[in-house]
């Protein structure tokens, strides 16, 4: 059995479940050529994505990665959302997760070397 237990969320089953009303309403709209129902499909898929991002930002999705058994049931919320995830994409987009302690260096033009953070 994997130790990682990916998408087993709140957020993760919620956001599929609007984008597969979103998707039936595309084939929808393709099926009867209505372009209204595309874009309304279209429009719906990316609340999906709002959605999901919003849920795993409120602890509700768990960050990437091997967790404890304890940490794998759905109804367990994810105390360290707040400060964000390491190596998550939504956390950085939403600006967590990043601090000086685990920054990139960038070398300068001068051959100098700062950390961006």
């Amino acid at each position: 059995m994997s130790l990682y237990d990916e998408g087993h969320t709140i957020a993760g089953w919620t956001g599929v479940a609007i984008a597969a009303v979103g998707s039936s309403g595309v084939g929808l709209g393709v099926c009867t050529a209505s372009l209204p129902a595309v874009v309304g499909g279209l429009v719906i898929v990316a609340v999906s994505a709002l959605v999901t991002w919003l849920f795993h930002l409120s602890g509700w999705g768990k960050p990437p990665g091997v967790r404890p058994r304890d940490q794998w049931g759905m109804r367990v919320r994810d105390t360290r959302a707040r400060q964000g995830h390491a190596a998550c994409v939504a956390c950085r987009l939403a600006g967590r997760g990043r601090s000086a302690v685990n920054a990139v260096p960038v070398a300068v033009a001068q051959g100098e070397v700062r950390a961006e953070s």
